[in-house]
């Protein structure tokens, strides 16, 4: 059946009517121009349509944790929050560090259907920043990984880090560093500062970040690769990063929605629901990163959505896990912490969530313009939403969500993905 999507506004900038036949658009047209008997047609009046948005950066736990989150749970969560496509991260168990591995996650995303599911390749065997993993098969494998990285472990090492940005070079394939410094957070447990020290916490330096991150770009250039920094989260790390762009170093940078909204006085609760790495900064931080981000000089939002069954969030400070989820409601933070604040209009949330992200990760079918003959991977978003999250209405197995009784602005109505709905009305369909 077609699709006929009546009077929405294409990224907030002018209304249109769009018509999906089978997997492509084939006409996009004046707002309440077109006509089609046979289609099924949907009102987006005072809707917004952006191309369906990518998440670099997303923990879908399988194989190995599947009492956080499966492949099929995470792309339900990821269709509900606008995704229509996820890169997997390799911290799985058995880790993705082999063609094997990387090919079942890519196929488990196939055989589900409700987004495309790229895998990140670790950058190294087992994690263990010891010996490069199988690079060259994971990128010749079906799942032709592009994106490598031990995201949850730095690569510390800067010989064998020289090596792997050396050894992607063959395949333009791209590094992406959890960029922490191993000695300088021993036992760390959320940002250093006063607070942390008010609150006994063992504190967390931003020098960690931004040391590696300085140490990265100086090698990228050096041996003319491509480095991409995971979940920048400090000013120090962006004022690198504008260093780097201006010499021309081909770095890019993401940052996740928790923060460019939540500061490290949400610690403050002993909360675990707060704890993550890298740890909440400060207030000077999250405005940093948010002009960074409208500037372009932090690339993408990505999620980093980090699901964790409850046992490992209760208890102790000290002894809770690391992360938070995020697809489903990346979009509305966005918009409250950019769009709210005149920061960024539409078209940039566009670039920052689809386009820059699908072209980082060297996808042709995602993040492409919204046009006649494009497939139809599309977001809907009710720009006047205001809604209240609630932890436990949510797709992921997890509910360790750290904006749970936070009022956020605007919301994923629909997602289309390849000329289906994934999500029709805020609901996912399975």
């Amino acid at each position: 059946m077609s699709i006929l999507l009546k009077n929405g506004s294409l990224k907030g900038e002018k209304n249109v009517d769009i018509l999906i036949e089978n997997d492509k658009i084939s006409k996009v047209a004046p707002g309440n121009s077109l006509k089609d008997d046979k289609a099924e047609v949907i009102d987006l009046t005072g809707l917004i349509i952006l191309p369906g948005l990518v998440d670099l950066h997303t923990h879908l736990r399988e194989p190995g944790r599947e009492d956080a989150e499966t492949v099929a749970t995470g792309s339900a969560a990821a269709a509900r929050g606008g995704f229509t496509a996820v890169h997997a991260m390799a911290n799985t168990l058995p880790v993705a560090d082999t063609a094997g591995v990387v090919e079942q996650v890519w196929n488990l995303g196939k055989s589900i259907g409700l987004v495309d599911v790229y895998p990140v390749g670790a950058v190294t065997i087992g994690l263990k920043g010891e010996n490069l993993a199988e690079l060259s098969a994971m990128a010749d494998s079906t799942a032709r990984v592009r994106i490598f990285s031990d995201d949850g472990h730095c690569v510390s090492d800067p010989v064998l880090m020289r090596r792997a940005l050396e050894y992607v070079k063959a395949f333009n394939g791209v590094i992406a560093q959890h960029a922490q410094e191993p000695r300088l957070t021993k036992n760390a447990q959320m940002n250093e500062s006063e607070l942390s020290g008010r609150l006994g916490l063992t504190g967390w330096p931003a020098v960690a970040e931004e040391a590696i991150v300085a140490r990265d770009v100086l090698l990228t250039e050096h041996v003319q690769s491509k480095l991409h920094v995971c979940h920048a989260s400090t000013a120090g790390t962006v004022d690198i990063l504008r260093w780097a762009k201006g010499k021309k170093v081909n770095v890019t940078a993401e940052v996740t929605p928790h923060h460019l909204f939540l500061s490290q006085i949400h610690c403050e609760s002993y909360d675990a629901k707060f704890k993550v790495n890298p740890p909440l900064r400060t207030d000077d931080d999250i405005n940093e990163l948010r002009k960074a981000l409208a500037e372009g000089i932090i690339d993408v939002v990505a999620t980093d959505h980090a699901p964790h069954p409850m046992e490992d969030k209760e208890g102790e400070w000290s002894s809770a896990a690391f992360g938070m989820t995020g697809l489903e409601t990346a979009l509305s933070v966005v918009a409250t912490a950019m769009i709210e604040t005149k920061l960024m209009t539409w078209a940039d949330v566009a670039r920052v969530m689809s386009e820059k992200p699908a072209e980082i990760g060297q996808l042709t079918e995602h993040g492409r313009p919204i046009a006649e003959n494009e497939i139809a991977n599309l977001c809907i978003i009710d720009p006047n939403a205001s809604w209240k999250v609630d932890a436990k209405d949510t797709h992921s197995l997890s509910t360790n969500n750290p904006f749970h009784d936070m009022t956020l602005k605007s919301k994923v109505i629909h997602t289309i993905f390849r000329g289906k709905f994934s999500m029709k009305s805020g609901q996912v369909q399975k």
